[in-house]
């Protein structure tokens, strides 16, 4: 299994269908649609010409063309909320790029997850892995998310048997509300001792995956 911090190449096999034809437009450049691998949330929209392209293959981050800047720009340059590429798609009629990315923080300047707003935000445990990772690049005393970071891999190890050890108790019992209670304290520190050891749901996700094939 890789970390996320060594997953950031592209593979021949996530790379489909790349016919993408830039003399299209008269000025090279390409709309491309970012999506989440993870929820398939449209995260946000941007234009790439073939240099840009090439520079997203190659390194495995999306990269477009900023009209703005005039020049190529690499989304979390600045920010180091990159989109890490894993799937390439063009359409039926070569014009149009799709990009499945996993985010590394939220997308939008505003701080949200999807340029798109609220009105494109459904709650999902990858949106909340989303939040941890924020809490722990942008650490807030007032975040008890941050805190636990702060007194490092032990402790987070800690609390996870704890909230294991409560949510066992609470199965023998018939108390519904007492027993979804502790699940979702257990869930939450468990997505956080993955970001603890550099790992995300994905790379759990994966070894599932795996072994269902099987």
């Amino acid at each position: 299994m890789r970390r996320k911090e060594d997953d950031s190449s592209t593979t021949a096999d996530n790379i489909k269908n790349m016919t993408p034809n830039f003399l299209k437009y008269t000025d090279g450049l390409m709309p491309v649609i970012v999506q989440d691998i993870n929820t398939l949330e449209v995260l946000m929209l941007g234009f790439m010409n073939e240099a840009a392209f090439a520079k997203t293959k190659e390194e495995g981050k999306v990269t477009f063309y900023s009209r703005s800047k005039q020049r190529l720009w690499t989304k979390g340059e600045t920010s180091n909320n990159f989109l890490l590429v894993k799937e390439i798609l063009v359409d039926c009629d070569e014009d149009t790029i799709l990009i499945k990315a996993e985010p590394q923080g939220p997308t939008c300047h505003t701080g949200d997850i999807s340029c798109f707003g609220k009105a494109n935000d459904i709650f999902s445990l990858q949106h909340l892995e989303q939040v941890i990772v924020d809490r722990k690049n942008n650490p807030s005393e007032k975040s008890y998310t941050a805190s636990l970071f702060a007194k490092g891999i032990n402790k987070i190890a800690q609390k996870v048997g704890e909230e294991a050890v409560e949510i066992v108790i609470e199965a023998k019992d018939d108390n519904k509300e007492l027993f979804l209670g502790e699940a979702a304290d257990l869930m939450f520190h468990y997505l956080v001792l993955l970001q603890a050891k550099g790992f995300s749901l994905a790379d759990v996700t994966k070894v599932l995956e795996e072994r269902h094939k099987k």
